[in-house]
């Protein structure tokens, strides 16, 4: 039967505040009864229909009165295989002073080189679990440079034709796109471009390098004061281009590392892994596997290289000759409330002399002085105290900060070249100091400066090495780089 006015309004805002709240409120009582479930909007307009409160139609009318009429926001469906998905990155901006100075005597025409910049860098990915221990990453960072996702800005154009703000210097390039598998609680395998997996430091790996290829990594505690580990690594460090189907001319890397985690004490802990690096696939006729020599281009005079013709003879890049022990290795405990760290890292490569009378003999001399053997050993000491992990970014919370600073020492025939630090002592043959201080302004937003030191060891050799940052000059006797950055972390 039909309702006044009054009934059918009250019993609207009933339906209404039922449906927008989900609850109905209920009187306290003593003792409070058990929860009960709260009927939905449609069961309650279904039971005033069947008591004759209501009739089928007024119970429709209801209905559309109370149903809001915005349209409801849109959703990203994302896929069923998807377990779960985490947004990170960082945008960078940069201040970078670099200066170098080229050995007295050298030939060059340009005895100074610097340049002074201001720089920017984005990094944007996705990460997360799939089902069945599956995990996958992909991020999208700016410049193609392996070891550096940084450009300039107001680079753009060319010299002969200037374009102000210009953007083909910039670009979208895939830095990360890995797919893994936790197999079980001690065993893990990963495939593709993905973040470094080895315990290693910026003396022997750029921290913006992600090797590509295959790592398997293990893990065992044999006690609660010892977590034993050991990483595979088969990494892709050259293809032939073209390949015709042959992968054997690929040149590889591969790494082979053990190690041990010691808790001492509740707040002292002990890390050490060694690793060793050895190359296969060196069959290739390119610059990676052509011989090393590391001295100044095209009759610069670097002591015992002097006026030898050609850029062949000049290599900077041969991994010939190259079978690299590294022992990187930390001590942490506390100062006080600050995580405290000491940290080191030592390399040698048994085949430093080989590599070095075979630089001999591609650049000509015909007599090779003692003084350029036993140039095969790399080493690095240093201290940090603070948010240990600011300074490059990898952590990051409000009004905490970090200091750090290393003494490092690369020999010229001690490690690869092509893959250390591109920004402090990107050169073999140097040694010089590393310090920064970072601050974290508020959460995911941190302040940073670094400045770094380096100058020549033997002066009877060049620099090995190249950078794009750096080009040509060889040999260095003088390095200085001051860098000032603002990060916005995510």
């Amino acid at each position: 039967m039909k309702q006044n006015l009054p009934i059918k309004l009250l019993t609207l805002a009933a339906v209404a505040v039922c449906a927008l709240t989900g609850r109905a409120q209920t009187p306290p009582a003593t003792p409070p009864p058990a929860p009960a479930t709260t009927p939905s909007a449609d069961a309650l307009l279904k039971k005033l229909v069947e008591k004759g409160v209501l009739t089928d139609q007024e119970a429709k009318d209801i209905l559309a009165e109370s149903t809001p009429t915005n349209t409801p926001a849109s959703k990203w469906k994302i896929s069923n295989a998807i377990k779960n998905i985490e947004l990170f990155g960082d945008v960078r901006f940069r201040y970078e002073y670099r200066e170098a100075d080229n050995a007295p005597g050298s030939g060059s025409d340009k005895d100074d080189y610097y340049r002074e910049r201001f720089r920017f860098a984005v990094r944007a990915g996705i990460r997360g679990d799939l089902f069945d221990d599956f995990y996958y990453g992909l991020r999208l960072e700016t410049a193609s440079n392996p070891r550096s996702p940084w450009v300039t800005m107001g680079e753009g154009g060319s010299q002969s034709n200037p374009t102000p703000f210009a953007k083909d210097k910039f670009g979208v390039n895939i830095g990360q796109a890995y797919l893994g598998w936790r197999a079980t609680d001690w065993y893990e395998m990963t495939i593709g471009k993905m973040p470094m997996p080895l315990y290693t430091t910026p003396m022997i790996w750029d921290t913006d390098i992600n090797p590509e290829g295959f790592t398997e990594k293990f893990k065992f505690s044999p006690s609660q004061y010892v977590d034993l580990f050991a990483t595979f690594g088969q990494w892709v460090y050259q293809a032939t281009d073209p390949d015709f189907g042959i992968p054997a001319s690929d040149t590889f890397i591969l790494a082979w590392q053990l190690g041990a985690n010691i808790k001492l004490t509740k707040d002292i802990s002990l890390k050490v892994a060694p690793v060793l690096y050895n190359y296969t696939g060196l069959g290739q006729t390119n610059l990676v596997n052509q011989i090393y020599t590391g001295e100044g281009l095209n009759g610069i005079n670097v002591g015992l290289y002097t006026n030898y013709a050609t850029a062949l003879h000049f290599n900077q890049n041969g991994i010939n000759n190259l079978l690299v022990l590294e022992i990187p290795a930390e001590l942490n405990f506390k100062i006080g409330n600050y995580n405290t760290r000491i940290f080191g890292d030592f390399a040698w490569n048994p085949y430093g002399d080989d590599r070095a009378r075979a630089a001999a003999a591609a650049a000509g001399p015909t007599i090779l002085p003692a003084a350029v053997l036993g140039q095969d050993k790399a080493y690095q000491i240093g201290a940090a105290i603070g948010n240990l992990g600011l300074v490059y970014g990898q952590t990051s919370k409000k009004h905490t900060w970090e200091a750090r600073a290393y003494f490092q020492h690369i020999e010229q025939y001690a490690v690869d070249v092509n893959i250390i630090d591109s920004d402090f002592f990107e050169r073999a043959n140097e040694e010089g100091f590393y310090t920064a201080f970072a601050y974290s302004i508020t959460d995911g937003i941190i302040g940073t400066v670094r400045y770094g030191y380096a100058n020549r060891i033997n002066k009877n050799l060049g620099t090995g090495g190249n950078n794009p940052d750096l080009p040509i000059l060889n040999p260095i006797s003088n390095y200085h780089i001051l860098q000032m950055d603002v990060t916005w972390r995510f």
